[in-house]
């Protein structure tokens, strides 16, 4: 098989990145032949003999939106040159113009969009354009307008959507994606770098001998949902949190000060170890306003975690009771502090959650995602062929792949 994937990275430590990497991985264990149409690709995929990288720099534009707009039209020229040369493009989004045959999506932008009118965001609006009124925040505005439109049309030209959670799923129907064209496959996650163990509470800045919660991603926005975690920590006596995230141009270090939480909350910036500080942690907090999967919530179950999410999380959907609480509404800041409350005063039910969660998490290895992927390419194109060797039309062709009716697997 001759594969072609199209996205801006092909590495470990992005999500998509991340998700691409394994797949390509896959493909070449499978033999086939790879092309990757990427800004950036990680060198031991590079020097592969397999695989051929049409590189597409883009690093010296100004913004994402520039840097986007001009990988959608390098990869486009290249591909409307050398499409019929593959058996199967695979595309994130609306990384190109040209009809895919798989687009997975991590992402859609018609529901972040949803983010500027919802009124549930009237007090604590997620997207950043309600907190910068001026030129920025007409970019960040602009930006999600424009993608939204381009990736229905995107999604909607291709063979199959992969959506990474029945959350993204529900998204797709409701922008006019067929469900009988969406498959779900859920990301994975590093089962050996992210796993139970102890870790020194000292070395890594943390106070020990207290109960410790954890809080990870982006806190320069109000998306992750960090402001309701600290009005619930304020009712939640002696619980102490960390929050690995930058603290550069955002409000809640002094939003923690004016709660009185300076002493329990600790502000470790960005950090590279997450693994390590994982595993000094007792449990994992991620109520984000929105999120179509969430890596953090997967990687801290692999850790021994027991999780506090919210429905509004994708990765909610492998959250089961013996494992974590999916909190209803992901602004009910009662509700919240109930759940920080319930675990913080029992240890033995962390342990026991944070048991369950681990053996959930190992249902979910990259190379199971992998596989999975690769397995559906596989069908598609024995699909495909079967329908041209028995000159079926495009109207008459239903595909029947091996995930069940629902598209799931």
């Amino acid at each position: 098989m001759k594969l072609c994937i199209v996205t801006h990275k092909v590495q470990k430590g992005d999500g998509q990145g991340r998700v691409n990497y394994e797949v390509a991985q896959e493909a070449i264990r499978r033999g086939h032949h790879l092309t990757l149409i990427a800004s950036n690709v990680a060198p031991e995929l590079e020097q592969n003999s397999q695989m051929n990288w049409i590189k597409i720099p883009v690093q010296g534009y100004p913004t994402e939106f520039i840097r986007n707009f001009v990988f959608a039209q390098k990869s486009t020229n290249w591909l409307h040159q050398h499409c019929s040369e593959f058996d199967l493009v695979k595309v994130n989004g609306a990384i190109t113009t040209v009809a895919a045959d798989v687009n997975a999506v991590h992402f859609v932008h018609s529901s972040w969009l949803r983010c500027l009118t919802t009124s549930r965001f009237t007090s604590t609006p997620a997207h950043i354009s309600h907190l910068h009124r001026e030129v920025y925040g007409f970019y960040q505005w602009i930006y999600t307008v424009l993608n939204a439109h381009w990736e229905k049309r995107a999604f909607q030209k291709a063979k199959i959507v992969v959506a990474v959670s029945e959350k993204v799923a529900e998204e797709l129907v409701n922008i006019g994606v067929p469900r009988s064209g969406i498959r779900v496959i859920v990301n994975g996650v590093d089962l050996q770098e992210f796993t139970p163990g102890l870790a020194d509470r000292q070395k890594l800045g943390l106070p020990e001998d207290v109960t410790l919660a954890l809080f990870a991603g982006d806190i320069r926005t109000p998306r992750k949902n960090l402001d309701t975690v600290l009005h619930a920590l304020a009712k939640v006596p002696h619980l102490h949190l960390a929050v690995v995230g930058s603290t550069e141009d955002s409000t809640f270090p002094q939003l923690a000060a004016s709660l009185g939480l300076s002493d329990r909350v600790h502000f470790l910036g960005y950090r590279r170890d997450i693994a390590e500080i994982m595993r000094a942690s007792d449990l994992f907090v991620f109520p984000s306003r929105y999120e179509p999967f969430g890596l953090v919530v997967i990687e801290a179950m692999a850790s021994g975690l027991p999780v506090i999410t919210a429905t509004t999380t994708g990765a909610a959907d492998i959250v089961t009771p013996a494992c974590g609480i999916v909190l209803p509404d992901c602004n009910n800041v009662d509700t919240l502090a109930q759940a920080l409350k319930l675990l913080n005063s029992d240890r033995s039910l962390m342990q026991q959650m944070g048991k369950a969660a681990r053996l959930v998490a190992e249902q979910y290895s990259w190379k199971t995602m992998a596989q999975t992927y690769m397995d559906l390419f596989e069908e598609l194109i024995k699909h495909e062929k079967h329908c041209a060797n028995t000159n079926l039309s495009p109207s008459s062709r239903s595909i029947t792949l091996p995930f069940g009716a629902t598209g799931t697997n």
